[in-house]
């Protein structure tokens, strides 16, 4: 049990503090470096696609929204999974909802992998890792 409850810990606090890395890209914008940059920035934040039934919206308001999107999973998987574990909650129902965040996040971390860049791939992994471990420590227990 000792295990199962530093890891699950753990992983509730990476899921957190990944959420807390990713905050900052959502009010931090990086100036453009060149001509081309600068260019791609003022469409992205100008041009306007028509999404039907009246909404309007660039792709920098689309990925902000993606972005905060990932942001409140983080923040929601961590702050559920450290409220469940402080409930003492039984192992069964600890282990749906561990194989729910396997699920979602091994998606998310397949995404990552092919879409994003270093820092999303080692933190998304990080925390699919101590999901599973969690798990495998839960397993064992039973």
């Amino acid at each position: 049990m000792k295990r199962y409850a530093t890891l699950l810990k753990a992983t509730a606090i990476i899921q957190i503090i990944a959420a807390l890395i990713h905050l900052p890209s959502l009010f931090i914008w990086l100036p453009p470096k060149n001509d081309t940059e600068k260019q791609l920035f003022t469409l992205l934040d100008t041009y306007k696609f028509d999404m039907g039934l009246g909404f309007h919206r660039t792709l920098g308001e689309m990925t902000l929204v993606f972005s905060a999107s990932l942001c409140l999973l983080g923040l929601l998987a961590g702050l559920i999974n450290w409220h469940l574990f402080r409930k003492n909650v039984d192992v069964q129902t600890m282990k749906g909802v561990i194989n729910i965040n396997l699920l979602l996040f091994g998606i998310l971390f397949i995404l990552t992998m092919v879409f994003a860049f270093w820092l999303p791939i080692f933190v998304t992994g990080l925390i699919v890792l101590f999901l599973g471990l969690t798990r495998s420590a839960m397993t064992k227990k039973l």
